[in-house]
């Protein structure tokens, strides 16, 4: 093969190819359409010279040019830690953000029933009868409620509760398959434990001792749960009221989403389970644990509001099929 004329004749292919390369992000249709073409023709191009001249040089930039070309065409993979940035900064805040209405309502309703039912403990002691005897109650408050937060040490307990928290958070995730209807059911159960305890604390005067350790790890655990609960049954009132578009299609798309707060629930939970673990029985004063909940909880709060505004103003969902890979379009 002359391999002068073989690169006179192909030249201003390879030229052209290589123009439509670097310029793929702003392409046409047609150029989109032209860039295909041409990757396949020089694909060819590179077969012939390896087979039949023995000029390296000419291969070698044949094969790089037919590499990005192939990456122009098929699309280029983000690294990993840009879509590891990505689900921080778009996919797990835009969630929870337009998930707002459902996570207040949810965090108010717990709340509501927490305080009326916990009164109510406090206030009959025919209902603390049938709870527990007076000897198991006073145990309770006296040693009990503070001793589970440091009996154990702090690495083991600080994992233990983790992976609690997170399995609960899962599970009431997962009952949106049954239209979120298991939900409040789920929540019912766990603010009818923590009344249930406050309720007993505050028949002994033990009320201050009950918020020193709940509300340093409480206010993120429990914001963390709401939240898992909101996008749960937001997800299970798809079903009923998709709105426009096709039912099948919002399913899959906020399930898909919904993927994305069980991730970023998982870095939360840890967060508030090294809290559990390590301030809740530690020696400082009250206040100071309290204001370490409290500053972790309006840390998480401020973060979802800021990216995910953010998010919503660019029109994203969340949708981890959404992916930052570059492919040719027009």
């Amino acid at each position: 093969m002359d391999i002068d004329a073989f690169v006179a004749a192909h030249r201003p292919t390879w030229d052209r190819l290589e123009h439509l390369v670097k310029h793929r992000s702003s392409l046409t249709g047609a150029e989109v359409d032209e860039l295909v073409d041409l990757y396949q023709r020089v694909s060819t191009h590179l077969s012939i010279v390896r087979s039949a001249s023995a000029d390296a040089m000419l291969a070698g930039r044949l094969s790089a040019l037919v590499a990005r070309a192939r990456s122009a065409v098929t699309g280029g993979r983000a690294p990993a830690w840009r879509e590891l940035g990505r689900f921080f900064t778009v996919s797990f805040p835009v969630v929870a953000y337009r998930a707002r209405w459902w996570w207040l309502v949810t965090g108010l309703a717990f709340v509501a029933v927490s305080w009326v039912f916990g009164a109510w403990v406090a206030g009959d002691p025919a209902v603390q009868a049938s709870v527990a005897s007076p000897e198991e109650i006073t145990q309770l408050v006296e040693h009990d409620f503070a001793d589970y937060y440091s009996e154990n040490p702090a690495a083991s307990f600080a994992s233990r509760v983790w992976i609690n928290n997170a399995w609960v958070s899962a599970q009431v995730i997962m009952y949106a398959i049954l239209l979120g209807l298991p939900i409040p059911f789920v929540l019912w159960f766990n603010a009818a434990n923590v009344a249930i305890s406050g309720g007993l604390m505050a028949s002994r005067d033990k009320l201050d001792i009950f918020f020193g350790l709940i509300m340093p790890h409480g206010l993120l655990e429990l914001t963390a749960v709401f939240l898992a609960a909101a996008v749960g049954m937001r997800l299970g009132w798809t079903v009923i009221d998709p709105g426009p578009r096709r039912r099948v299609e919002v399913l899959a798309e906020q399930g898909r989403a919904v993927v994305s707060v069980a991730l970023g629930l998982v870095v939360v939970l840890f967060v508030s389970g090294l809290i559990e673990a390590f301030v809740t029985p530690s020696g400082l004063p009250t206040w100071a644990r309290i204001g370490i909940g409290v500053l972790a909880e309006a840390a998480f709060l401020a973060y979802v509001v800021v990216f995910g505004r953010r998010a919503v103003r660019r029109d994203e969902t969340g949708d981890l099929e959404r992916a930052p890979d570059v492919v040719p379009s027009a």
